[in-house]
Order: structure tokens, then C-alpha cells, then sequence
């Protein structure tokens, strides 16, 4: 298996969607992190897990310049109350370790949520391992993972 194979990158959905896998090494930031993957910060797409209640996970895909607008995605959830568990937890849920983790290719399937900007033109997605990223027309990553695609997130400060 070579540094950029991985269960997100065997996942058997990406065989149906154009697609590349980046190998690039380990990063420090979110602009190096386009600059690597040779995409604006704004296509980098962060994978967040949120708890919605005891063993109860969604993944919650965010554009790399903006955050979770927790009050829209309680919102869009039908939820009061939604948490970020603990990286031993993400761990167990997803089986990625917090900086790697990804829809593609998890340890559990969970109901995706995706903020709107995602599908819209090239985006780059985690790889499952440190250095490794999929570069994916927005569109159909959303299609693919049968996103619930709604306005959840908001500028970073």
C-alpha cells in the first residue's frame, strides 16, 4: 500500500465520479493546505463530526474560510442541543484521528450535512491520512454522499 492509499481513497463510490488523489505531505495551515492541494482556501473542505445525541453523529462538511453556524445547523437538524465529541470518540465513530477524518471510506456510515458552498465547482476533500486529499467537482461529492445540502455555516472570524 503505498502513503496515498487509504479507506477513503478505496472507497468503492469514488470509482463512480471523476476524481485525483494528492499526495502532499503534512501541513501547517489552511492556506498551505490549498496551496499544496492547488485549490483556493474556500475549496478546501473541512469534515467535522457533531454529536447529536448519545451515539447519534452526523458529518458536517464546511468550506476551509468559514465555520459551523451552530444555530443553522441546529436548525436544519431539528436539534436543540448538538456538541463536538472528543478526538478518542471521533476516533471510534469515524476511525480517522481528528485532522484526517472524512465521509470517505469511515468506520461508520453517518447522514451527511453540507453547507451549500460545497457544491460548487472543484473542492478538495481529506484523504483519510495526513497529506492526503481528493480533489472532487463539489456537485458530485454531494450526489455521492447523499448530502443533506443546506446554509450552515457562516465567515471565520
Amino acid at each position: 500500500m503505498t502513503p496515498d492509499e487509504t479507506r477513503a481513497t478505496a472507497d468503492p463510490r469514488l470509482g463512480e465520479v471523476p476524481h485525483r488523489v494528492v499526495a502532499h505531505g503534512p501541513v501547517d495551515s489552511l492556506e498551505e493546505a490549498a496551496r499544496q492541494r492547488g485549490v483556493p482556501a474556500s475549496a478546501v473542505i473541512k469534515t467535522m463530526v457533531v454529536r447529536r445525541s448519545e451515539d447519534d453523529y452526523v458529518f458536517v462538511l464546511v468550506p476551509g474560510d468559514r465555520v459551523i453556524d451552530w444555530a443553522k445547523l441546529r436548525s436544519v437538524l431539528g436539534e436543540r442541543r448538538l456538541s463536538m465529541p472528543d478526538a478518542e470518540a471521533a476516533l471510534e465513530v469515524t476511525g480517522y484521528v481528528r485532522g484526517t477524518i472524512t465521509p470517505l471510506g469511515a468506520k461508520r456510515p453517518l447522514s451527511v450535512v453540507t453547507d451549500e458552498r460545497v457544491a460548487s465547482g472543484e473542492v478538495s476533500i481529506g484523504g483519510g491520512a495526513p497529506g492526503v486529499s481528493i480533489t472532487i467537482d463539489g456537485e458530485a461529492l454531494v450526489a455521492m454522499l447523499a448530502a443533506n445540502v443546506n446554509d450552515v455555516t457562516k465567515p471565520q472570524a
